[in-house]
């Protein structure tokens, strides 16, 4: 009997020990990178330092969706108020929880008229694209901190 149960034993740690160096991946994560679009609404005021808060939905390749809160932080040279519809593309998630964080300028500011704005921001190797049109005195001021966040 003792050597039964020796032998039981020691096949259900062996075992046990080969199932521990197997790879565990999760079965929720997305093979491929998907896109995310962003539609959005943000008002602010400038004085040097730019702010702006808004709201917005995100919709995903993959079917899901999520309404969103925004804020923009920024610098400029000009003072006054704005407010400006637009939209981004977002590349390389693989969920929507991807998207929600805080991007940051990916370079120089993208040039911009009278009546519209252009940004490239990015969050690690996810980044997003915004365009955008509206109204006020100091639209195309570089955005230096973008936070997306689920709506409350």
């Amino acid at each position: 009997m003792k050597k039964r149960t020796f032998g039981l034993t020691a096949a259900m740690v062996l075992c046990a020990g080969g199932l521990a160096g197997l790879p565990v991946t999760p079965t929720f994560a997305a093979s491929a990178p998907i896109k995310c679009h962003l539609t959005y609404e943000l008002a602010g005021w400038s004085a040097i330092y730019q702010h702006a808060t808004g709201s917005g939905h995100v919709t995903c390749d993959n079917g899901q969706r999520a309404a969103v809160s925004l804020s923009m932080h920024g610098g400029g040279l000009t003072a006054g108020k704005f407010r400006v519809s637009g939209r981004g593309d977002i590349s390389n998630v693989y969920g929507i929880h991807d998207v929600f964080g805080s991007y940051a300028q990916a370079g120089a500011s993208a040039g911009a008229v009278s009546s519209g704005t252009a940004q490239v921001l990015t969050k690690g190797t996810t980044s997003i694209a915004l365009s955008g049109t509206g109204e006020g005195i100091n639209l195309g001021v570089a955005i230096d901190k973008f936070d997306i966040e689920p709506a409350k």
